[in-house]
């Protein structure tokens, strides 16, 4: 069975997010069956990571905000997250599904495909947020 994306619910989870009056930083999208559908919503990533089950598969949206002393920006990510215990026909599966997800989900600045607990550290999204933004000025301090 073809899986399909409830667009309507999930863009309006996206728009949280995106929503600068707000204080949603994350939005998750899970399968319900042969249906991606919002999974939750929230303002603290270790709720986010409480979703990300070792027999589960879901998308994220999160903001963070990054930058340094000269300015401080929203930044956008989209995060594939495959459980350890995930069959290797739904691995398979997710990547052509997550092109469903990115026709709502159409603004960040960087996409990850995480499967350790390890990179879903909010330390090490925001590093690598941060190497993908555009000027540092904190980087002449180190």
């Amino acid at each position: 069975m073809a899986t399909r994306i409830d667009k309507e619910a999930c863009r309006e989870a996206y728009n949280l997010v995106r929503d600068d009056n707000t204080d949603i930083n994350w939005a998750a999208f899970k399968y319900d069956g042969p249906t991606i559908v919002p999974a939750g919503h929230g303002t603290d990533y270790e709720e986010f990571k409480g979703h990300c089950t070792d027999d589960g598969r879901l998308f994220g949206f999160v903001r963070f905000t990054t930058g340094d002393a000269m300015s401080k920006r929203a930044k956008f990510t989209l995060i594939t997250w495959i459980g350890e215990n995930v069959s290797g026909l739904q691995r398979a599966k997710i990547s052509t599904d997550k092109t469903l997800v990115k026709d709502v989900v159409q603004n960040f600045a960087k996409e990850f495909m995480i499967s350790e607990r390890k990179e879903l550290e909010e330390d090490y999204i925001r590093n690598e947020l941060k190497k993908a933004g555009g000027a540092n000025y904190d980087a002449q301090a180190e």
